[in-house]
């Protein structure tokens, strides 16, 4: 293959691309059966599969039993402001996970002790195995899912205290910031790594999304004097929303 070609297949599934982006393939219209674009293109059938499987992947069909494969309704992607700014304590239902102005957010979340698996044990600095207060989060945006967190914080620090469990005591729900400075422990920096990866089933599942959506992951950790005191996975769905950070310039 000399530079610049393409796969038949990426050829066929870029120009059905298009026609969904310039609309002529409007939402909810029928995708072209695999015969049609055989016939269409002077392709294979295994040609025709792939890049009916590409769209699929993409997030830009989606198949209904017995029906056929669909073009879907394309989401204007929504802003998630990241900030190292510190609303005050319960201001916000989304705190550092905080969407953008106007939206009406709520979210659910539990806690439960674990040992810490062998990557929580290296984002936290501790021994695999030791007791951590794991905490799962599901936030809503005006009733629909948006995004999920899991934190995980080493009970070490917290445990037996009146902050242990993060959405419950006297400063739940107030962040890791002001909780951890309620046991004497000054958080001053915080680390965010974002990559982009397949949705796992249980997180599209809750999500709302659909087998091979893509999704956005922010790896949190927060820091005090170097030790890590909290470590989370946010996820959020790459086609309705997009990760906006707001950053001092010193």
């Amino acid at each position: 293959m000399t530079f610049g070609e393409q796969p038949a297949y990426l050829r066929v599934a870029s120009d059905l691309r298009q026609k969904i982006v310039n609309g002529s393939l409007p939402p909810h219209t029928r995708l072209p059966s695999q015969a049609r674009i055989r016939e269409e293109y002077g392709v294979s059938d295994t040609v025709a599969l792939e890049a009916r499987k590409v769209l699929m992947a993409e997030g830009l069909v989606e198949g209904r039993s017995g029906s056929g494969t669909y073009v879907r309704e394309r989401a204007v992607p929504r802003r998630v402001s990241r900030s190292g700014d510190r609303p005050p304590c319960g201001s916000s239902p989304f705190r550092q996970e905080q969407a953008e102005e106007g939206a009406r957010g709520t979210w659910e979340s539990s806690s439960e002790q674990e040992p810490a698996s062998a990557e929580v044990a290296e984002r936290l600095g501790i021994d695999e195995g030791a007791r951590v207060m794991r905490t799962r989060y599901l936030y809503r945006d005006s009733g629909d899912p948006m995004m999920l967190s899991t934190s995980w914080e080493p009970l070490d620090i917290t445990g037996r205290t009146p902050v242990m469990l993060p959405e419950e005591g006297p400063l739940g729900g107030c962040g890791v910031v002001d909780r951890m400075a309620a046991v004497d422990i000054v958080v001053d920096n915080v680390l965010e790594q974002v990559a982009a990866r397949p949705g796992l089933a249980e997180e599209l599942l809750a999500l709302g999304g659909v087998p091979g959506h893509v999704v956005l992951v922010v790896e949190r950790t927060f820091y005090a004097s170097g030790r890590a005191v909290e470590t989370a996975d946010v996820v959020v769905p790459a086609d309705r929303y997009r990760l906006a950070y707001h950053l001092p310039v010193r």
